[in-house]
């Protein structure tokens, strides 16, 4: 494979160095991308770099993940328009731990050929001196260097600390240590790394008198020119107890049509004749959202699991008026709440449940869905009320606690679209 013509057409290639696809051409390549860890999950903004490492192990070369053990301790100023908090070391080691879990899911650490593999700044920086460092280093790169890169100039009217400053330094002194030890002639990333990376190559040539390669990606934005990989509730993340596995289907599903062609080249391994082919059927009904479809059940399996896309195949359809009381008592927990997030809820006593409880008593004096017991009375003999799915066709239908999902829920629903949760406590 052709890895920069794989990486074109995707629309992952933005910059690439002078003399890099000569050199991916003719040899396998080891080449890395550094990861910060400042959370302990990464999201779905940083699945950009994880697709370039994945291509080029794919197209044959060696890929490296950098875990930012050292680097998490000072903060990337790039993109940023404010200083970083920093982490202690505790919380780096956890938040390390979490990501290299995560991405161990993408890239293939068993392979004879070219396996992945995760390496960890903190492992060399933890012994070297400020004064070693300073001499070793810092000698080799002018201040009129390192303040002529933008990460550098788009902080300088706020101001910026020296610790921020020297950020470009100790990225670029992983470049020359991966280079030494490993023989990494290859660094990727956003775009908005150039600066540091390019750093890194410099310190390669005046330092050890080699030639190193820096290749990046476009930072990818909405059709609309919004910031992407946010939600109305902040970052979609890739761990399921951040962002549960039904949020993150929908996300993908509710792309724009414009957006969705862009992002299934972008996150999927989908050929390009499979992509220009859904995207062919999706122009014929785009109603149906079938290019969203196909992406959000694609990135969905690889990021969680096949069973957890199937969860979120039956909860998505449950609005839809599809769905039954199986598949509410099959869903976890979170994936319900999911659904079923911002409706009304009432409280009921687990006490009443568990001594019996009648179905108009229970939508009306016990929790309140309807204001009076011949309002709910009047409803369920029009059959326009459901309990967990099922139609309430006998108003002296008795419910208990075992009527609750996952011990502590009931679902009515009025009418198609009204719903309203039940909690016993």
């Amino acid at each position: 494979m052709n890895l920069t013509a794989e990486l074109q057409w995707r629309g992952l290639l933005h910059d690439i160095m002078p003399g890099t696809e000569e050199l991916l051409n003719k040899e396998p390549v080891t080449g890395y991308i550094g990861f910060d860890p400042t959370a302990d999950s990464l999201h779905i903004g940083n699945m950009v770099p994880v697709m370039l490492l994945v291509h080029l192990q794919r197209a044959g070369h060696n890929p490296i993940a950098l875990i930012g053990g050292a680097t998490g301790m000072v903060g990337d100023p790039s993109g940023k328009t404010a200083e970083r908090n920093l982490l202690d070391l505790e919380t780096l080691r956890h938040n390390l731990a979490c990501q290299e879990k995560q991405l161990r899911k993408f890239l293939d650490f068993e392979t004879t050929k070219n396996p992945a593999r995760i390496v960890n700044n903190y492992d060399w920086f933890q012994h070297l001196g400020f004064l070693e460092f300073i001499r070793d280093v810092g000698k080799h790169i002018t201040v009129n260097y390192m303040m002529a890169k933008d990460s550098v100039k788009n902080r300088l009217e706020q101001g910026m600390s020296f610790t921020e400053f020297s950020y470009q330094l100790i990225q670029g002194f992983d470049f020359v240590h991966l280079y030494r030890t490993l023989g990494v002639r290859l660094q990727m990333g956003g775009s908005d790394q150039w600066g540091n990376i390019t750093t890194g190559t410099e310190l390669i040539r005046r330092m050890e008198g080699g030639e190193a390669f820096a290749m990046t990606a476009p930072l990818v934005k909405k059709a609309d020119g919004s910031k992407f990989g946010k939600s109305e509730g902040g970052n979609v993340w890739l761990d399921p107890a951040k962002t549960s596995p039904y949020k993150f289907y929908q996300f993908w599903l509710n792309v724009a049509d414009e957006d969705a062609s862009k992002y299934i080249r972008i996150f999927t391994l989908l050929t390009q004749q499979q992509i220009e082919a859904l995207e062919a059927e999706h122009a014929q009904a785009p109603h149906l959202r079938i290019l969203q479809k196909a992406l959000a059940a694609d990135i969905t399996e690889r990021v969680h699991s096949k069973d957890d896309l199937e969860q979120a195949l039956e909860a998505s359809q449950i609005l839809f008026g599809q769905g039954t009381t199986e598949t509410l008592q099959r869903m976890q927990e979170e994936t319900f709440l999911s659904v079923f997030e911002g409706i009304p809820q009432h409280q009921v006593s687990k006490a009443q449940l568990s001594e019996g409880i009648d179905a108009v008593t229970l939508l009306s004096e016990a929790t309140g869905v309807f204001p009076s017991r011949g309002e709910a009375r009047k409803m369920i003999q029009g059959g326009g009320v459901s309990i967990n799915k099922e139609k309430l066709a006998d108003e002296n239908q008795r419910f208990n606690t075992e009527t609750l999902l996952n011990g502590k829920y009931i679902l009515a629903q009025k009418g198609k679209k009204q719903y309203f949760l039940i909690v016993a406590s």
